[in-house]
């Protein structure tokens, strides 16, 4: 292969994002010349990125062949699969191609970074395919914890590519017509090459379960606490979730009230959509707390623990709408992974209220949008690929999704992480080359390297502390420790690390007394100190208050 990358007479798959991690979905597939982009997605930033709240997949190596991108097709609107988009979309300068309903957020997300004008985007409607290129594409509806949830059917000259985006199988799916088994097999007898599939759920064992079954549940959890205040957080995205809470509140005989922008945003798309087209009239924050207890059902944002989110003000008792003991609060969504210290600050706060807490451990009020084993195992059976490419998990989902593949008579599996240019076809399919996939972050208003010296820098200060030292030509230093765990011992460390810095400086003589000599001088004597004093190894910022002599 050229060391360009420009695909050849093959078939090529590329991850830059959401392959060996959960989220920022990027996927590209190259033939005869040309790349197609399947989703633009980020994630959300965690402790390993302080002060920084969202996360992308470096866009570097397509950017530098935007010449050779046909266009980026969307599957969903969930934000690991479009939350990039008003971020790198207009940069990229091709068009975007969703359903309705997705388009109409990506539209909002363009509106609200003043960029409609300079991104095309294109709806398409129904299941007709439209070219890209040396790409034919066909929207294959499935069910999933968002409306217009979709695969995509990939037609290239050498087969076609089943991408499943995220996706389960749903008996009653409330929102939605997913396509039928029949409907699926009869894809996989017209040949189904490779499916590059959702591996997120992969060690349940179980099926992922039906949105029809959530409603049962919670119409049975509601109508359990008679004469109490309800509060239900879910996912806003759940468009199926929200057509289920609101018939629970019209069943049990509860006004329904919503608490969260996301929530607000979320019911006028759907319903600018045709969905939630039944859904019962809501009732302001005023109303639902001058209605008696047992007569209203709040549905909330914050069930991952987020801290500005209604939930977590509501947990706080900051915000209009209060909850009492003996109030009850429905968790009917799945706890993320690395979401447990959050999550469990609020049903904490929520328990020492007095606040009865129910989850899905609990209670079966909440499934998920992403394929256990059973649904895995039923798509290999209809769809019968010749090669199975795991995307959607971190390393273990992944190696145990093609393990499952393999197990199921699917005769290639390929195991790839973000940067590896996997060939498809021709010939037998595997990993050929890699390239650089990194990971960038929204710091303030600029975007920049996550392994940026920035970021390096305010992990060390987060973990070790700093220290600043303001040094006069004498060598006579004032010190400030920030974020050292001395407490009574300060001031003693303080007047130590001055003597100990206008030693280190008394000891460079004539030649060595530079600028710089002195700096470094006063930065390791300071450091020897604050290492001396608390174990740590803080970062030393030392100023100098005048022109040093030569």
């Amino acid at each position: 292969m050229k060391k360009n990358y420009t695909p050849e007479d093959e078939l090529l798959f590329l991850a830059l994002g959401g392959s060996g991690e959960i989220g920022m979905n990027v996927n590209l597939y190259g033939c005869q010349g040309k790349w197609l982009m399947v989703d633009l997605g980020m994630t959300f930033s965690g402790n390993e990125y302080p002060g920084v709240d969202l996360v992308f997949a470096d866009l570097e190596f397509i950017e530098e062949r935007t010449r050779d991108l046909v266009g980026i097709v969307l599957t969903h609107a969930h934000e690991d699969h479009i939350g990039a988009v008003p971020y790198f979309a207009a940069d990229l300068g091709v068009p975007l191609y969703a359903t309705p309903f997705t388009a109409d957020l990506v539209r909002r997300k363009l509106a609200e970074a003043g960029l409609v004008d300079e991104v095309e985007l294109n709806i398409i409607r129904g299941s007709d395919s439209f070219a890209l290129g040396p790409f034919d594409v066909a929207y294959v509806p499935l069910a999933h914890s968002i409306a217009e949830g979709h695969a995509l059917l990939i037609d290239t000259p050498y087969g076609r590519i089943f991408h499943t985006g995220d996706w389960k199988l749903d008996e009653e799916p409330i929102i939605g017509d997913p396509t039928t088994e029949a409907e699926l097999r009869e894809i996989g007898d017209e040949g189904v090459l490779a499916m590059v599939c959702d591996s997120t759920n992969v060690f349940n064992p179980a099926e992922s379960g039906s949105e029809g079954a959530v409603y049962r549940a919670l119409h049975e959890e509601v109508a359990r606490w008679d004469g109490r205040r309800v509060l239900v957080t879910t996912f806003a995205s759940n468009v199926a979730r929200l057509h289920t809470l609101g018939a629970v509140a019209e069943a049990t005989g509860r006004r329904l009230c919503v608490a969260g922008r996301s929530l607000d945003r979320m019911i006028e798309v759907s319903q600018d959509n045709g969905y939630l087209a039944d859904f019962p009239e809501i009732v302001d924050f005023d109303t639902a707390m001058s209605l008696p207890r047992g007569e209203v059902l709040i549905v909330a944002t914050g069930g991952q623990g987020e801290p500005r989110a209604a939930l977590a003000r509501v947990a706080e008792n900051q915000h209009p709408l209060s909850l009492s003991e003996g109030d009850v609060v429905l968790f009917s969504s799945r706890q993320i992974p690395g979401n447990e210290i959050s999550v469990g600050r609020i049903q904490n706060l929520l328990a020492e209220r007095g606040i009865i807490v129910v989850t899905d451990r609990q209670s079966a009020i909440h499934v998920s949008g992403h394929p256990g084993r059973p649904e895995l195992e039923a798509l290999y059976s209809w769809l019968r690929p010749e090669i199975l490419v795991p995307v959607h998990g971190e390393m273990r989902h992944m190696t145990e999704q093609a393990r499952l593949g393999l197990e199921c008579g699917i005769p290639h599996a390929v195991v790839q992480k973000n940067g590896d240019i996997v060939r498809i076809a021709p010939g037998k399919p595997g990993t050929v080359a890699k390239v650089r996939a990194g990971r960038l972050i929204l710091d303030g208003d600029l975007i920049t390297p996550a392994d940026g010296d920035a970021m390096v820098m305010r992990r060390r200060i987060a973990r070790e502390g700093l220290v600043i030292v303001a040094l006069d030509p004498r060598g006579r230093a004032q010190v400030e420790g920030i974020g050292l765990p001395l407490d009574e011992d300060y001031p003693a460390f303080v007047t130590e690390t001055q003597t100990d810095i206008a030693a280190a400086v008394a000891k460079l003589k004539g030649g060595s007394r530079d600028r710089d000599s002195v700096i470094e001088a006063a930065r390791l004597a300071a450091r020897r100190a604050a290492t001396r004093w608390s174990g740590k190894r803080p970062q030393v910022k030392v100023l100098l208050t005048e022109s040093q002599p030569a």
